[in-house]
């Protein structure tokens, strides 16, 4: 099994005590894999703190050698969420060659590394999807978006916007995998739920395939964690280690 521990600090914790716990879990042989969960307080530099996470710990995927990595079509350690996004397109059998794919959102941790993941060479080091991607943001206008997505063999919703992809902007038999996650308060119960980017119930039924939020990429991002600290932790185990493993 896996033992974890999470650490917590206070939102007035400095960048140098943070960059200090980090080296001392960087050289500490018990731990094999490590994280910082984002965001943090807006006094902290984010990406010095994600590029002091030792690379070969690094089960978040972050630091600037495993995103190099990442680009050149490497082998390194991926951002779960993507990932993620990753398996249950390959898992599922949605086809990519070829295909026309519009990822909704141009996130360093999540848009940009699933437009990767699905636009480079199948047959480097690191397979891609060897799809045609069109990435979008903020500044692109929904009519815009509409005019890509309508086109789409697969739509990625990774722009924090509820209701971003209705009905109307999907092909039928699309494929939509649902990234976004919001906290927005319900009308009638007045209570809070999460929603996705996508109109769930409207878009259901034109596409072939449809995560939820919750319970569709959430889980794998978790998933992909786990498998980013075991194979954190097969490559510090000494050669006799793992051979006996492997045994």
């Amino acid at each position: 099994g896996i033992s974890s521990e999470t650490i917590l600090r206070p939102a007035s914790v400095t960048e140098e005590e943070l960059l200090d716990l980090i080296s001392k879990l960087n050289n500490d042989a018990n731990v094999d894999g490590l994280l910082v969960q984002l965001p943090l307080p807006e006094h902290i530099d984010e990406r010095k703190i994600c590029n002091a996470v030792a690379p070969d710990k690094d089960v978040d995927g972050f630091h600037v050698i495993n995103v190099g990595r990442m680009c050149l079509d490497q082998y390194s350690m991926l951002p779960a969420t993507p990932w993620g996004v990753w398996e249950i397109i390959k898992r599922t059998g949605i086809p990519t060659l070829g295909k026309n794919v519009v990822v909704a959102g141009r996130s360093k941790n999540v848009g940009m590394p699933i437009a990767m993941l699905l636009h480079t060479d199948g047959r480097h080091e690191r397979p891609g999807g060897d799809a045609t991607v069109t990435i979008s943001h903020r500044y692109t206008p929904k009519e815009q978006l509409k005019q890509h997505t309508i086109r789409a063999d697969i739509v990625v919703a990774a722009a924090g916007i509820p209701n971003l992809i209705t009905a109307d902007m999907i092909k039928e038999g699309a494929a939509v995998i649902d990234v976004g996650i919001t906290r927005v308060q319900d009308p009638v119960t007045a209570k809070s739920r999460l929603v996705g980017d996508v109109d769930f119930e409207g878009v259901k039924k034109k596409a072939s395939y449809i995560t939820p939020v919750p319970g569709g990429v959430g889980p794998m991002t978790v998933a992909m964690l786990m498998k980013n600290t075991i194979i954190a932790a097969k490559k510090l185990l000494k050669p006799k280690e793992l051979e006996a493993l492997s045994a």
